[in-house]
């Protein structure tokens, strides 16, 4: 089944896309989808969480974020405050729908973005599904540099990223941001529901992210499933993932 295309109009200017699947049960509820950096709305994993919605009956939307698929963007404007305003821009979208609580599925990038969404906004998100959290996403970025490279970056304002799904130019403003967004601030006062998937084979975000959030969150639902031979994508366990996030939801909202 197609689902339809939606504009998200901002207030900052330009506008996100995105798909929106109406449900028929627990009207307030809505799955979110997270996508992660250089990928999109869509996708095997995007359609597992959409087709686990409908057949639950639930409400189900995911958008690009700006610099990504088909929303309005540049790359070199990517900033991890900007990520958590399209977040905020859908949660207001869907709400005006009557969806005033979400369930919260992200991956890599997504997932560093919806989880400091979650953080802010925890009254309004059910419980979050994270696949390979990429939680230490800017400090990555930033200490895996020279400091030629470091300096060269501050100097130009651009960084290409080249590997084997994107070839793209970030702007400086990404790593300026990262102060704001350390982990060990995420962990601090974390309050929602969470359930990780870390694939042991991950080479892009290693396991060490997730291990961290899940050893230091004080909150107590909070639960780590490591995956032996799961790579970064984690798409051979899509099935079994979106079939224990429906659960996962399900239990939250007291189904």
């Amino acid at each position: 089944m197609t689902t339809p295309c939606v504009t998200l109009p901002l207030v900052s200017g330009g506008h996100l896309t995105g798909t929106y699947q109406p449900g028929s049960a627990c009207p307030e509820f809505a799955v979110l989808w997270v996508h992660g950096f250089g990928s999109h709305r869509g996708g095997e994993k995007a359609d597992a969480v959409r087709a686990e919605c409908a057949r639950r009956g639930w409400a189900f939307a995911a958008f690009d974020f700006r610099g990504h698929g088909e929303s309005t963007g540049t790359m070199p404007e990517l900033l991890a405050s900007r990520l958590v305003e399209d977040l905020t821009a859908a949660r207001d979208w869907l709400a005006a729908r009557g969806h005033k609580r979400l369930g919260l599925v992200a991956s890599s990038m997504g997932a560093f973005a919806a989880a400091w969404f979650a953080k802010y906004n925890p009254e309004c998100v059910v419980g979050c599904v994270f696949l390979a959290p990429g939680f230490g996403f800017l400090d990555r970025r930033w200490d895996t540099l020279t400091a030629d490279e470091q300096e060269e970056w501050r100097t130009t304002g651009r960084r290409r990223l080249t590997n084997e799904w994107v070839d793209v130019e970030l702007g400086f403003g990404l790593v300026e941001e990262r102060d704001r967004f350390r982990p060990f601030k995420l962990v601090a006062g974390w309050r929602t529901p969470a359930l990780l998937f870390h694939g042991l084979a991950d080479e892009v975000v290693p396991d060490s992210d997730s291990l961290f959030f899940a050893r230091r969150v004080d909150y107590p639902y909070v639960e780590l499933r490591l995956l032996k031979n799961g790579d970064h994508r984690l798409t051979a366990y899509k099935d079994a993932i979106t079939s224990a996030a429906g659960e996962f939801f399900a239990r939250l909202l007291g189904e």
